[in-house]
């Protein structure tokens, strides 16, 4: 039987990191491994963290860096990549790693669902539609893989954005994703923050900008990430 670890990539996330760990307990009371990368917190999160998971780890700021490096000390057979304001769908664990076994895919993903209503959810329904059409995972969908899928195609790619859309282009030369009907739960928060419509417009821009071979790094600070 293969064995799972979850991994959580997290910057300043001290009002989101306990209720965060606190709804994967249930996974790890079941032998889920649950690996927490700090990449550099001046808020307390690894303090804060340290009670509710397996490992603690630091790495350098950046999602691919810190996923990377979670990946690295996980001792799980499937990897699954959770963000902080993402929540799992019931016993995830299982439908991960019952999925994988009747698909025989390498790796996959859920559907997403937004917490919030209206355009949100247009939003989410046009991200699993896409998702599904085009093989291409983002973060928000709780993507996961065996850790031989994910060494053969060297892991993240060590680029300040669009490291989840690099991964899944490279895991698309194995095959196509196990695509999870199930539905992970993601914060709204990004969208509120810069307003929803804003927000998936410069989203498009992104993307299409990476697809024609913009630079991640400044497609990062485009999008809002501070300079590491």
């Amino acid at each position: 039987m293969m064995e799972l670890s979850i991994v959580m990539p997290v910057f300043d996330e001290a009002a989101e990191i306990e209720a965060a760990l606190s709804a994967l307990a249930p996974y790890r009371r079941r032998g889920v491994e649950v690996i927490v990368v700090d990449g550099g917190s001046s808020d307390g999160t690894p303090e804060l963290a340290r009670p509710l998971a397996d490992r603690v780890i630091a790495a350098q700021r950046g999602r691919a860096e810190q996923m990377n490096a979670g990946a690295a000390a996980a001792t799980g057979d499937v990897l699954l990549f959770l963000h902080a304001d993402t929540r799992l769908p019931e016993n995830a664990d299982r439908l991960v790693l019952d999925g994988m076994a009747r698909s025989g895919r390498g790796w996959g993903r859920f559907d997403v669902r937004i917490d919030g209503g209206g355009l949100l959810g247009v939003v989410a329904i046009t991200m699993n539609a896409r998702s599904r059409l085009t093989g291409i995972a983002t973060g928000d969908q709780a993507l996961f893989v065996t850790r031989a899928a994910f060494d053969s195609v060297g892991g993240f790619p060590p680029i300040a954005l669009m490291e989840d859309v690099a991964l899944s282009a490279r895991l698309k030369r194995i095959g196509r994703p196990c695509a999870l009907r199930a539905r992970v739960t993601t914060s709204a928060r990004r969208w509120r923050r810069h307003g929803t419509l804003r927000t998936v417009l410069l989203m498009w821009r992104l993307r299409l900008a990476y697809f024609l071979g913009a630079d991640p790094a400044k497609l990062a600070r485009a999008y809002g990430y501070a300079e590491r």
